[in-house]
């Protein structure tokens, strides 16, 4: 087969085709860190910063590989796996992730680069949200912030938020509402909408 052919042909792979086929040939998992890092990466960097996300991803697609015979191949998607993993290495930064979270509502400065004209411009406009969203967020229980960010910034539905957590899908809707709520409550005029 071409090269170019069998790169289309891994495309067409589901998540559970490629970590079936990693059992016997483990160079295939690598298509599962293609697919997903940036967005493990992104979600982790929000939560802890980006120095930390680095070390995120790293342990959760070392940790996915080393389980990757007890996956659930019924389960065509794994974000919602890694998710999971990785929100169980956030909960061990948990201490830090607070820190962050009460010094981002004292500074207002977010360590996500931005390009120069657009940090200038956003910065201004939502320093002050910025702050409140963050004191708003450490206020938060672990398991509120969890779903409120796995949804918000993991992109989660509520089922692979539940499947993330190992929560049933009620306990997300309980959290997410909840934590609505209390953002809301903070923000006022700014308000979540139904899908953040």
């Amino acid at each position: 087969m071409r090269p170019a052919l069998a790169a289309e042909v891994e495309d067409d792979l589901s998540d559970s085709e490629v970590i079936r086929l990693s059992l016997t040939d483990p160079e295939q998992f690598a298509e599962l860190f293609d697919r997903h890092h940036r967005r493990i990466h992104h979600y982790a960097a929000r939560r802890l910063g980006t120095q930390a996300a680095d070390d995120i991803v790293a342990e959760t697609f070392l940790i996915a590989f080393r389980r990757r015979g007890s996956y659930d191949l019924a389960q065509p998607l794994a974000r919602p796996w890694l998710y999971g993993i990785a929100t169980t290495l956030v909960a061990r930064h948990r201490r830090a992730e607070e820190r962050y979270f009460r010094a981002l509502a004292r500074t207002g400065s977010d360590p996500l680069p931005e390009p120069m004209a657009d940090a200038v411009v956003s910065r201004v406009a939502a320093q002050d949200q910025e702050r409140r969203l963050a004191g708003a967020l450490a206020g938060l229980s672990r398991g509120d912030r969890d779903v409120l960010l796995l949804v918000a910034w993991g992109d989660l539905t509520y089922e692979e938020a539940a499947r993330a957590l190992g929560v049933p899908v009620g306990t997300v809707r309980s959290r997410l509402h909840r934590a609505r709520r209390k953002v809301r409550a903070v923000l006022g005029d700014l308000t979540l909408g139904d899908d953040a």
